[in-house]
């Protein structure tokens, strides 16, 4: 039987010691990557846009941040009135740092019609436009100054002048609202009504303009009523008074500058304290003094 001839050997350098095949050489082995960060991660994915996005972010949150600002009443102001005439009600905002009233306050109507007075010696019917009675006053008082304007409706044959003094004389008594150093008043005239440099006003309107200066307050032309920053004076009442203050029309004039313009600086209605007390300044005596005696002064 023939022999076979001896296995072939392969040379040595083509296995290892574990007759396995030898490592690959050194320069040639896979290396085995180290764990990445998520920012190289994103980077590597993202391209450019991986540093984009990141700085439109930004540039979004510092906008939508500045509008906030602006909304919050950081640059827009209501505009100043236009002028020392106007021929509509105020329904413009307070100036800057007075607090803005309710938007109405009036007296209603009397539960029947009362009876005249006196005999009609008013205009019934004004122009419907108003002026501003121009010039500066001294400061009444020694509390926190409160600018106040006068203005006279056009048309209805008033002294603005005699208009304006009264009412000086009223809020300067140190009866009125700046009994005990309270408050202090000036009035101002054309320049600072134009420039909104005033806290409230004070409008004489006839009655025929009350639904024109007090929208739907309902003053049937015959009550006086504070709309917006106006204390609105009714020329009818001004002229006459009303039947429970008996003729006393000098007296009455005291009680509806101090009642209207008590509503300008935020006071409310109060009722009649109790038969023969003395009715409160912000009482409505045009409606009746039910029981109280009359009384022109919030510090009688």
């Amino acid at each position: 039987m023939p022999r076979r001839p001896p296995p072939r050997v392969a040379p040595r350098d083509q296995y290892g010691p574990a007759s396995g095949p030898l490592a690959r050489p050194a320069s040639r082995r896979r290396r085995v990557a180290e764990p990445d960060g998520w920012v190289r991660r994103f980077v590597r994915r993202h391209g450019w846009r991986a540093y984009a996005i990141p700085l439109l972010t930004v540039a979004t949150l510092l906008t939508v941040a500045d509008v906030a600002a602006t909304a919050d009443g950081g640059s827009y102001k209501a505009a100043p009135a236009a002028g020392a005439t106007t021929a509509t009600p105020p329904g413009a905002p307070s100036p800057a740092g007075t607090p803005a009233p309710p938007p109405a306050e009036g007296e209603g109507l009397p539960t029947a019609t009362p009876p005249s007075a006196a005999p009609a010696t008013y205009v019934e019917q004004g122009a419907g436009s108003v002026t501003v009675v121009d010039g500066v006053s001294p400061v009444y008082g020694s509390g926190p100054l409160q600018k106040f304007v006068v203005e006279v409706e056009d048309g209805i044959g008033v002294d603005p002048a005699g208009f304006a003094a009264a009412v000086e004389a009223t809020l300067g008594d140190g009866r009125s609202w700046g009994h005990g150093g309270a408050l202090s008043f000036q009035r101002v005239g054309a320049a600072e009504a134009a420039a909104g440099d005033y806290v409230f006003r004070v409008s004489l309107i006839s009655p025929g303009s009350m639904e024109t200066y007090c929208p739907g307050v309902g003053t049937g032309g015959y009550t006086s009523c504070r709309y917006g920053e106006r204390a609105v004076i009714n020329l009818a009442r001004w002229e006459t008074a009303v039947p429970d203050y008996a003729g006393d029309v000098a007296t009455y004039r005291q009680y509806v500058v101090n009642h209207e313009v008590g509503h300008a600086l935020g006071r409310g209605h109060q009722p009649c304290p109790g038969t023969g007390e003395v009715a409160p300044v912000m009482q409505q005596q045009t409606l009746g003094l039910d029981g109280c005696a009359k009384n022109a002064w919030p510090f009688p």
